[in-house]
């Protein structure tokens, strides 16, 4: 039956991934780039120095996910994010402290271990554990409030930056995790609904059934398409880490600091509206979803590439990148829900997300040393073949799951 009679404790749910996703990603990792020249001319180390502690960060994910999703399903969900909450604050306030780079690559490790579950499992697991219906829309909400948090907390971070400098901003940014999200998580989160003594929110289908029973964990990790999601995320992460690199491209070709700056705020406005609606599009169908995130940012990658005839161009460029930034979450999810429904999803979404922290820790540095060597037209290119090849693998998983279905 369904739960939309009266109002339903998933919406709670909806709102504690959000802060995590606003609050804690939005400050740690949407605007960890504002850091990155005050923090390495202080410490009197070239920005590639100190921004190898994000390798760390992602390297250390890596290494946590398959032992993170195991977790998740064993033990409480509330109690695992909100002590990796309180972890990420207190590692904040000691940031604030820190005179030599390698303190900031000790960080980077233990910040990774706990975005294993905050920023990858966090809201997938919830959501679909949650919700029956809509969980595509949800998922993209969550997801998007990344981008949104990004979006108000770079400036306020420059700001404090400019005004107290970056040693207090980190100690804000880790109170304000420590004394909003930490306390508001343990409140208000719950495991399953039937903590609440409640059903899952949203009619059960026949289909909603077939994604309930899923395939097992054991299965689904010995399949082909197990594997083609692997190199479909790693693939979409790696496209998405070429944004580290977009002002620069932006600046390389005759505009100035300010117009790069207003490209960047185009990516994230393309992350966050693509991610809502990215959402939405896949609760009526994946592969139009897939098509338009794939899509989009292949348009987006040859409008940068026509930048140099005018601003515009770069601008929209930008923006429609963003949707193809915004499908390496929720496309990434939500093919998992679709291919291997959710009896394993805990177990099966967080080996997949391994591509992910493994991508973004291998492509976050490979990129810039491929700028050494090539032309940003050249890197530009590879990113739409990427993109046309995830395109690909995502409808050949898409198709194995509708063979199963007719089989069945």
């Amino acid at each position: 039956m369904a739960n939309s009679s009266t109002f339903h404790y998933g919406y709670v749910i909806v709102i504690c991934c959000c802060l995590i996703m606003g609050v804690i990603i939005g400050l740690v990792m949407s605007t960890a780039g504002i850091f990155y020249t005050p923090v390495s001319t202080d410490l009197g180390v070239s920005k590639g120095n100190f921004g190898l502690y994000m390798t760390f960060v992602y390297a250390c994910s890596f290494l946590m996910l398959s032992v993170a999703g195991k977790m998740m399903d064993k033990y409480s969900v509330r109690w695992l994010l909100t002590v990796c909450s309180g972890v990420v604050g207190l590692v904040y306030l000691a940031m604030s402290q820190f005179t030599s780079v390698w303190h900031f690559y000790m960080a980077g490790a233990v910040i990774g271990i706990a975005l294993a579950f905050l920023l990858y499992l966090s809201y997938p697991v919830l959501i679909n554990r949650w919700f029956n219906t809509r969980v595509g829309f949800f998922i993209g909400l969550c997801s998007a409030a990344s981008g949104i948090g990004g979006i108000l907390f770079n400036p306020f971070g420059g700001y404090l930056i400019e005004t107290y400098g970056w040693r207090t901003t980190y100690l804000i940014f880790g109170i304000l995790i420590l004394a909003v999200a930490t306390p508001l998580l343990g409140i208000l989160l719950r495991n399953h609904p039937s903590d609440k003594g409640i059903k899952p929110f949203g009619e059960i289908t026949e289909t909603a059934d077939i994604q309930k029973t899923g395939m097992d964990y054991a299965v689904a990790i010995k399949s082909p398409v197990f594997y083609a999601l692997l190199v479909f995320a790693f693939f979409m992460i790696a496209v998405s880490t070429l944004n580290l690199f977009l002002p620069t491209y932006v600046t390389s070709v005759g505009f100035s600091v300010e117009q790069s700056a207003l490209v960047a705020s185009a990516i994230m406005l393309g992350v966050t509206i693509g991610k809502v609606a990215l959402g939405s599009i896949n609760d009526k169908s994946s592969r139009a979803g897939v098509l338009t995130s794939t899509g989009l940012g292949i348009l987006g990658f040859v409008f940068l590439l026509m930048g140099r005839e005018g601003m515009a161009w770069m601008t929209i460029g930008g923006f429609l990148f963003g949707w193809a930034y915004a499908g390496v979450t929720v496309e990434t999810a939500l093919l998992v829900r679709t291919v291997f429904g959710t009896k394993d999803y805990s177990k099966i979404f967080s080996n997949i997300s391994i591509a992910l922290a493994l991508g973004g820790a291998i492509m976050a540095g490979a990129w810039g040393y491929l700028a050494d060597f090539l032309n940003f037209r050249i890197i530009l290119t590879i990113g739409i073949v990427l993109l046309v090849i995830s395109g690909i693998i995502a409808f050949y998983a898409l198709n194995t799951h509708q063979k199963k279905l007719v089989i069945t």
